[in-house]
């Protein structure tokens, strides 16, 4: 609205103290990892992805901890939070991942996400090939598309022809805004900012602003402009 004061308030999240785990988290963890197989805990998994309740919150973590390569403190998995092949993951400490996002793994791939990065609700990633680093801000409904199917030949229905998978990299303390969606093979670069609604094709510079479909250079973050193109 014209004329609305802005506020500026302190960072949460970003500025969070990291604190261990309780211990009785990790050994519940440990005591589902020695009693289940990776396919019943997908299951016993099911029965808490929709509560909001500590215990919800608590089981949640416990299962993604029992079945994740590596899990990091203090890392909060909001309700209906879906994934295939958790046991690639690598999560760092103080993540969050928002309500209803799906995280799409692969049986030989990696997804790597950082400390301290933020996920907004409705999120996708194509996580066969795909590492946030540290401090990423992840806008509600942004997407990583990490394959596609070659379409070769065009004789045959292009949902049958090979799949070709590459590495999707956001560097450290990126944000990318809500419903931006991240290309395969894009590297957005260090500090950069990726404006909402966004279709990433190419690479982003460090500090850098893209906007736009496809998205372009904006400006960098000094303040400089864009040069004319």
């Amino acid at each position: 609205m014209a004329g609305a004061e802005e506020r500026r308030v302190k960072s949460v999240h970003g500025l969070a103290e990291i604190k261990p785990d309780p211990e009785f988290e990790k050994g519940l963890a440990e005591f589902l990892k020695a009693e289940y197989k990776h396919d019943q805990l997908l299951e016993l998994y099911a029965r808490f992805t929709a509560g909001d309740g500590v215990l919800d919150a608590a089981m949640r973590r416990a299962i993604w901890r029992a079945t994740c390569r590596r899990f990091g403190n203090g890392v909060r998995i909001g309700s209906g939070v879906a994934f295939k092949h958790p046991e690639t993951f690598e999560l760092g400490d103080n993540v969050f991942i928002g309500a209803q996002v799906y995280i799409q793994g692969r049986f030989d791939g990696k997804c790597m996400i950082g400390d301290n990065v933020w996920i907004g609700p409705q999120s996708y990633f194509d996580a066969r090939d795909l590492v946030l680093e540290e401090y990423v801000g992840w806008g509600p409904g942004a997407k990583v598309l990490g394959s596609a199917h070659t379409g070769e030949p065009i004789d045959v229905p292009i949902i049958k022809t090979d799949l070709v998978i590459k590495p999707v990299r956001v560097g450290a303390w990126a944000d990318i805004g809500t419903g931006a969606v991240l290309l395969p093979g894009v590297t957005i670069g260090k500090g950069s900012i990726v404006g909402a609604g966004a279709v990433v094709t190419g690479d982003v510079p460090p500090f850098a602003v893209v906007a736009g479909v496809p998205a372009k250079l904006i400006r960098w973050r000094d303040r400089k402009e864009a040069p004319e193109t």
